[in-house]
Formats: structure tokens, C-alpha cells, sequence
């Protein structure tokens, strides 16, 4: 039982009388009026239960992008419902007007489709609806809150998707190219010709050379079908914000553009999402639509305030990938742990594989160190510059142990990552 404004207003009517005739008497049958009237309203007005509900939620979207859900209402009912629905959403799911009335007669249908932006990614559900009915007098309403259950999918915005292309097309420039002298890990044989001052000698064919009379030296190609393997750390170091997101946002972007490219490029492509245990694991991924499979997947990963078990990551690598493959831990260069935890673990993938650190840098530091005005900004100044000489140092240890590291703003990392894979992938070092 909901009363409205009218029986308010039923209300003061009944008053009218007992101010112009003063008495009990006058009071008593004013409001049992007024009583009597409500309770018929409210034997007058259909059940809510008898009106059926269903949404049906748009398609998969992108963060950033509309999407809508259909609410279906229909009267199973003899009478005619008089309702006031209230169609609602979790907050994120960036639901608007979820407020509305409808008249339904017996058996008829009716449609609503509610438009939705929302502000997170993730699995993101409808609340409870709710319905309210009333009578053609409308002092009294019966109300009742129902489950229709339905959620809409909220993938990553992969807003580097725009790099793709270019990147791509440098690769394709890379496969169709003249056949390059380089010998390692990351090439395949291509063709013989005749050797040329400046070329590596250990590339002659001695047997060609013997049947040929001339020196001949083995060309090499990129080689494609190669091994990627990409490591996301999901844990609290993650979760921390930087720029407009999170640390584990700008990881998500340049995971998602690595593994478009290198699946693009041929090469088979392993992702894992880990902290203190794999959360995720996606592959492998080729080039048949990589991003549907793994936005849609990465769509309800989010960082744990853990810390990371790099051995347990590092068993999980090694068992993902049992060939020699290009590893790429996104993580961030927090000192301490990549001194205590990162790398003591490196040289078991390093014995086999190629190893390369991604990380975010945080684009307020560069700024922070610069504002010097007055005694509290020199102090924050300072403790910044201490940071960003404790990030150099960690990379020049990097460099010096033969690890490739990029560490670049979220909105940089994606396409300098890309760049370091086709840098790697040109001179044969996968």
C-alpha cells in the first residue's frame, strides 16, 4: 500500500468539515469517509504481480560507447494496469530516465528501450524493477519490486587500436622485404647469393661455395610463427590510478595492441593476467578475430590488492610456452620489487626465452619535480626526482642484463611496446 498526494488531499477535504461543524462526531464520520474511500481505491486497484517483465540488454560495447537494454512489459492480467515503472540499473551502467508511466489493457504489450553509458568495464547487471499501480482515483497505489535479471558486457576500450594499422603495415613492409643478412633465433633460411664485401662471414655456404666456384653466402627472412607470450600483473601495484585510469588500464591497452599485432604478424600469441595466482590465461591467439576473444575475456578482470608471486608467474610462462618465445611482463618498476621479486626470477625464462619489461610511467612526476615555488612543493619536488632516479636506475640494470624494457605515459606505453616488437621481430632477436 503506497499512498500518493490525492490522499493527502482526501485528507485535508475531510478536515473541511470538522472545522465548519467542531465535534467528535463530525470527526469520526469524516474520516471514516476518508477511510472508506481509500480502501476501496485500493480494492479498486490491479495487482502489479499480474503485469510480466523481461529485459533484453543491447550488444557487447566497448567503454565509451552507448549501448541500450529493452525493458518488455506485458499485462496478464483482466484489468487495466495503471502503472509507474521504475526501470533501474547499477550505478556504472550509466543508466538514464529510468522513471516512466504506461497504461496497459488486458493482454496488450508494451516496449521501452533505455538508453545506457556506462563508466566502468565489466559484467554490469540491472537492479530491481519496480512497479506501482494505482486506480482511476489514484489515492491509494499497490507496489511490488521484481528480479528481471540481465547484464550488459562492458569490454576494454582499446583506444590504441588507432596504431594498429600503421603497425601492421610496418610489419608487412618488414615480410616483403629484400631478404636480410642477420642470423639468430628469429630468422629462416630464404635464398643463396653471390657474398659481398661487408657481409657476415659466418652466413657462407661452403657447399654452395664448392659447387659454385664463388663465394655464396645464405640469406635469412624474419621468421613468422614465432612465440609470444604476454604477462599482465594484476596485483595492488596495478591498481594504483596514473594519468586518467589505472595502471592496470594503460596495461590492458598495450597487452590488447601487442597481441593484435603479433597475431596480425603470424606469430602465436599466449596472454596471462596474474598476481599472487593466474587470474586469466587467453590462447592461443592467431589472427582470426584476436581482439573479440580477448576484450571479451579481459571484460571482468580487474586488479587485487596482492602482491605478486613472481615464481608462481614464472612456472606459469614456462609451462605456456615450452619453445623458445618473446616473454613481456607488464608491471610496474617499483624498486624493491623488481630487486627482491622480478629478478631473481629472470633468469629462468632468460635461459630460454627472450624477456622484455613494459611499465607505466607516471606522467605527474615529470611535472611534480619542476614545481620548486615554495618549501612543501621543494619537498615534493624532491621526493619526485628520488622516484624517476630510482626508475632509471632499475631500467640501466634492465639494460645491463640484457632485458628489454619499455617505460613510456599510459597513453605512450601501447605503441612504444608495439615498436619494440617489430624492432625485435626486424633484427631477428625473438
Amino acid at each position: 500500500m503506497v499512498p500518493t498526494w490525492r490522499f493527502v488531499l482526501l485528507v485535508a477535504l475531510a478536515a473541511i468539515p470538522v472545522l465548519l461543524v467542531p465535534g467528535w462526531d463530525t470527526a469520526g464520520l469524516a474520516l471514516a469517509a476518508a477511510a472508506f474511500i481509500a480502501l476501496l481505491d485500493w480494492l479498486l486497484t490491479p495487482r502489479p504481480r499480474r503485469v510480466s517483465a523481461q529485459r533484453t540488454p543491447g550488444r557487447r560495447v566497448r567503454l565509451g560507447e552507448d549501448t541500450h537494454a529493452t525493458l518488455t512489459l506485458r499485462n496478464e492480467g483482466r484489468r487495466m494496469q495503471r502503472l509507474h515503472v521504475r526501470d533501474a540499473w547499477t550505478p556504472s551502467a550509466g543508466a538514464a530516465d529510468v522513471r516512466f508511466r504506461t497504461r496497459l489493457r488486458a493482454g496488450e504489450s508494451f516496449e521501452r528501450v533505455l538508453t545506457l553509458t556506462p563508466t566502468r568495464r565489466g559484467v554490469l547487471p540491472a537492479d530491481r524493477l519496480t512497479l506501482r499501480s494505482r486506480s482511476w482515483l489514484g489515492v491509494l497505489g499497490r507496489q511490488t519490486s521484481i528480479d528481471v535479471p540481465a547484464s550488459i558486457r562492458v569490454m576494454p576500450p582499446f583506444l590504441s587500436r588507432r596504431h594498429l594499422p600503421s603497425k601492421l603495415a610496418r610489419l608487412r613492409e618488414l615480410d616483403g622485404r629484400t631478404a636480410v643478412m642477420i642470423r639468430g633465433l628469429g630468422t629462416e633460411f630464404d635464398s643463396l647469393r653471390e657474398y659481398v664485401r661487408g657481409d657476415d662471414v659466418r652466413s657462407i655456404d661452403w657447399r654452395a661455395t664448392a659447387r659454385a666456384r664463388e663465394l655464396m653466402v645464405r640469406t635469412w627472412r624474419p621468421e613468422r610463427d614465432r612465440r609470444v607470450v604476454i604477462v599482465l600483473d594484476s596485483s595492488r601495484l596495478a591498481a594504483r590510478r596514473c594519468g586518467t585510469g589505472t595502471v592496470f588500464d594503460a596495461a590492458l591497452e598495450a597487452g590488447q595492441l601487442l597481441a593484435a599485432l603479433a597475431a596480425g604478424g603470424g606469430d602465436r600469441v599466449d596472454l596471462l593476467v596474474a598476481d599472487a595466482r593466474v587470474r586469466a590465461r587467453i590462447g592461443p591467439i592467431t589472427g582470426r578475430d584476436p581482439m573479440g576473444r580477448l576484450s571479451n575475456e579481459l571484460t571482468d578482470v580487474d586488479p587485487e590488492l596482492l602482491d605478486a608471486d613472481w615464481d608462481a608467474i614464472t612456472s606459469a610462462v614456462m609451462r605456456a610456452a615450452s619453445q623458445h618465445s618473446l616473454v613481456v611482463l607488464v608491471t610496474a618498476l617499483d624498486p624493491t620489487t623488481v630487486a627482491e621479486d622480478i629478478l631473481p626470477a629472470l633468469p629462468v625464462l632468460r635461459a630460454r626465452h627472450s624477456v622484455a619489461i613494459a611499465s607505466v610511467a607516471d606522467p605527474e612526476l615529470e611535472s611534480m619535480a619542476a614545481r620548486v615555488h615554495t618549501p612543501a612543493l621543494a619537498y615534493r619536488a624532491a621526493a619526485a626526482e628520488r622516484e624517476l632516479l630510482e626508475v632509471r636506475s632499475v631500467i640501466g640494470s634492465l639494460r645491463e642484463s640484457g632485458i628489454h624494457s619499455v617505460h613510456e605515459p599510459p597513453e605512450d606505453l601501447a605503441p612504444a611496446l608495439a615498436d619494440l616488437y617489430i624492432s625485435l621481430k626486424a633484427t631477428g632477436r625473438l
